[in-house]
């Protein structure tokens, strides 16, 4: 227990000497960050999307948008907050559009994450919900994630995926931690009605 806080603690101050380093234009400061953060902004932007390519562009976009405004970053949070708030806001308006377009239907999306193997490189060790899960259920888990409004999507990716705490959570999406917790509640009870559902047919067959 006390090395995991002593993690939690040095964490910030390793982020805050490579943002420093990079802010003064060592580009390789900041390619150590992108390094440490591509794994956790990877999992959540595909777990919002379900699309390779749209994961990787946004991805990309994430980045740039993050190195373009690197100046005036003045760590009132953490740069985990940060880039997380940026990956969060960039995909959210991204979700935003897409579900505008008269074109989209889920045959769009990628249904079947746990056979994409840069996916599984990236995120190996980081997402206990594929890690726990048969094909099948993953599948129907990926399909029913699809299915909430993505307010809800990114709390269950944050929280259930990422295993984030509920107050860093709040802080990236600069709201309550009830908030959270309410939006924690409908989803998972959303999750619920979809996976039973699902669950009834399979077993009916």
């Amino acid at each position: 227990m006390p090395a995991t806080k002593a993690h939690r603690m040095t964490r910030p101050d390793v982020d805050a000497h490579l943002v420093a380093r990079a802010q003064e234009g060592d580009t390789a400061a900041f390619d150590e960050l992108v390094v440490k953060y591509t794994p956790k902004l990877y999992g959540l932007i595909y777990h919002m999307t379900s699309h390779q390519d749209d994961t990787r562009d946004l991805l990309q976009d994430v980045f740039s948008k993050a190195f373009r405004s690197l100046k005036r970053f003045r760590g009132k949070s953490s740069f985990y907050t940060w880039i997380y708030s940026i990956a969060t806001n960039t995909t959210l308006n991204f979700l935003k559009k897409r579900n505008r377009r008269k074109n989209f239907s889920l045959d769009d999306i990628d249904s079947n994450i746990q056979h994409d193997e840069e996916f599984i490189e990236l995120t190996s060790g980081n997402d206990p919900i594929r890690e726990a899960s048969l094909s099948e259920l993953q599948q129907s888990l990926n399909e029913a994630m699809q299915k909430l409004s993505d307010k809800h999507r990114v709390v269950v990716t944050m929280f259930d995926v990422q295993g984030m705490p509920h107050a860093e959570i709040a802080k990236v999406l600069n709201v309550s931690e009830g908030t959270v917790r309410s939006r924690l509640f409908y989803a998972h009870r959303e999750l619920q009605s979809h996976l039973a559902a699902e669950w009834k047919q399979h077993t009916s067959r």
